[in-house]
C-alpha cells in the first residue's frame, strides 16, 4: 500500500484488562487460580496432617447420629417411612378404580408424614441433633413427593373424563392418561421415591446405560467434601461458641459467618451436584438440571428459583400455579410460596435441636423485602453483591443462632 496508508494504519484499541475492550478470555487466569488453590490447599493440608494428625475421629462422626450404639431410631423411621409410600399407593389404585375412597386418606397420611417423625425426634431422647435432621429431611422430601404422586394422577384421572379439555394441567398426562393405571405399581412408585426428583412424572427420561467411571468419581467427590471439609470446619466452627456470651455474640457470629458459608457451599456441591448426579446415574435418570447460574444471581429472586431446581419446580407446579387459577394475585402466591419454605426451614432446624426460636422462620420471611428492595433499587454487580452478602449473613446467620443457644442449653448446663 501507498506510504501515506501505511503511516496511518493504527486504529483505536483498547488494553485486554479494560472492561470496554469486549474481552472476555480468562480461560489461562482461571487455570491459574485452580493451580493456586491446588498448591496453597495442599501445604496447608501437608501441614495440618503433620502438625495435628488426622483430626476426623469415626467414632466422633458416628455420634453425631446415635447416642446408644443399640438404639437405631433415626434408622428406624427411615424404614418405617416405607408405610406411607405404600398407603399413598393403595389409595390411588382404589381411587382409580372408585372414588368412594375420597382424599381423607392422603390428607392423613401426608400429615402423619410430618407430625409422626417430628413427635418421634421431640419424644425420644436418643435421637441426636444430626439424625433428627437427616430423619425430617427425609421425611420432608417424602412428603413434597407423595403430594405430587396424588396430584399428577388425580390429574390424569380428571384429563379421562368428560372436563379433560378444561383441566389439561399437566404435560406428563396429555397423552397417556389411558396409561396412567398401569403405572400404579411398586417399581414405579419406589422408583419415583428414590429419583432425584420431587415432580412426579408416568414416564421420566432415562440415560443409556450406567457410566461406571462418572459414579465412582461422583462417590470419591462426596467422600472428600464429607472428610476433607464438612466435619472438620463444623468441629472448628462450633469450639468457639461454648463460650460464647451475649456481650459479645454479634462479634463471634460474624467470625463464624464465613466458614459457614464454606460449609454452605460445599454441601451445596456435595449434594446437588455430587450425590444427586450419583443417584441419577444409578438409576440412569435423565433430567440432571438440579440447578442453574445462581452464582451469577443479580436479584434474590433469581437466586431462589435457580439454586434449588427441584424445589423450585414442585413450588411453580403445586403451589404457586394452583393459588393463581385459584384467583390469587402473584404477590399474594409468591408470598405463600416464601411462607410454605420459612415453615419448612424451621421445621428442618427448631424440631431437632429441640428448640423454637423462630429465627430461620423469620430469615425466609426476610427474604421478601429483601428481594423486592434488591430488584427495585440494584442492579447488575450491585445486585449480584448484595445477593452475596445475603448468603454469607442471611440463613446461616440464623442457623448459627441456634447452634449457639443449643451449646449454651446443653454443654454449658453440663459444665455446671
Amino acid at each position: 500500500p501507498p506510504l501515506g496508508q501505511r503511516l496511518s494504519c493504527h486504529k483505536i484499541q483498547e488494553s485486554l484488562l479494560s472492561s470496554a475492550s469486549g474481552y472476555n478470555n480468562y480461560r489461562g487466569i482461571l487455570n491459574w487460580c485452580v493451580v493456586m488453590l491446588v498448591l496453597s490447599n495442599a501445604r496447608l493440608f501437608l501441614e495440618n496432617l503433620l502438625r495435628y494428625g488426622v483430626l476426623v475421629d469415626p467414632i466422633q462422626v458416628i455420634s453425631l447420629f446415635l447416642n446408644d450404639p443399640y438404639s437405631w431410631p433415626a434408622a428406624c423411621l427411615v424404614i418405617v417411612s416405607n408405610v406411607f409410600v405404600l398407603v399413598a399407593l393403595y389409595t390411588e389404585r382404589q381411587l382409580s378404580f372408585s372414588e368412594l375412597v375420597g382424599y381423607l386418606v392422603h390428607c392423613i397420611n401426608m400429615a402423619t408424614i410430618l407430625t409422626f417423625p417430628a413427635a418421634v425426634v421431640l419424644l425420644v431422647p436418643s435421637v441426636t441433633p444430626a439424625g433428627g435432621a437427616f430423619v425430617l429431611g427425609v421425611y420432608t422430601i417424602l412428603f413434597l413427593k407423595l403430594y405430587s404422586y396424588k396430584d399428577v394422577n388425580m390429574w390424569c384421572r380428571e384429563l379421562s373424563t368428560a372436563k379433560a379439555k378444561k383441566l389439561a394441567r399437566s404435560l406428563s398426562c396429555e397423552s397417556q392418561t389411558h396409561t396412567y393405571i398401569q403405572k400404579l405399581t411398586g417399581g414405579d412408585m419406589f422408583y419415583f421415591v428414590f429419583a432425584p426428583t420431587l415432580c412426579y412424572e408416568l414416564n421420566f427420561p432415562r440415560s443409556p446405560k450406567i457410566r461406571m467411571s462418572f459414579l465412582l468419581r461422583r462417590l470419591f467427590e462426596m467422600v472428600r467434601c464429607l472428610i476433607s471439609w464438612m466435619i472438620p470446619v463444623i468441629q472448628s466452627s462450633m469450639k468457639p461458641l461454648e463460650d460464647m456470651d451475649l456481650s459479645r455474640m454479634f462479634e463471634r457470629l460474624l467470625r463464624l459467618a464465613v466458614p459457614n458459608h464454606l460449609l454452605w457451599l460445599v454441601f451445596f456441591y456435595c449434594f446437588f451436584h455430587s450425590s444427586m448426579n450419583f443417584t441419577a446415574e444409578l438409576l440412569r435418570f435423565g433430567d440432571r438440571q438440579f440447578y442453574k447460574d445462581w452464582w451469577n444471581s443479580e436479584t434474590v429472586t433469581y437466586f431462589w428459583q435457580n439454586w434449588n431446581i427441584p424445589v423450585h419446580k414442585w413450588c411453580l407446579r403445586h403451589f404457586y400455579k394452583p393459588l393463581l387459577r385459584r384467583g390469587f394475585s402473584k404477590i399474594v402466591s409468591q408470598s405463600a410460596v416464601f411462607f410454605l419454605s420459612a415453615f419448612f426451614h424451621e421445621y428442618l432446624v427448631s424440631v431437632p435441636l429441640r428448640m423454637f426460636r423462630l429465627w430461620a422462620f423469620m430469615g425466609m420471611m426476610v427474604q421478601l423485602p429483601l428481594a423486592w428492595f434488591v430488584g427495585r433499587f440494584l442492579r447488575g454487580n450491585y445486585g449480584n453483591a448484595a445477593v452475596w452478602i445475603s448468603l454469607i449473613i442471611g440463613q446461616p446467620f440464623a442457623v448459627l443462632m441456634y447452634v449457639h443457644d443449643y451449646y449454651v442449653l446443653h454443654y454449658r448446663q453440663e459444665a455446671d
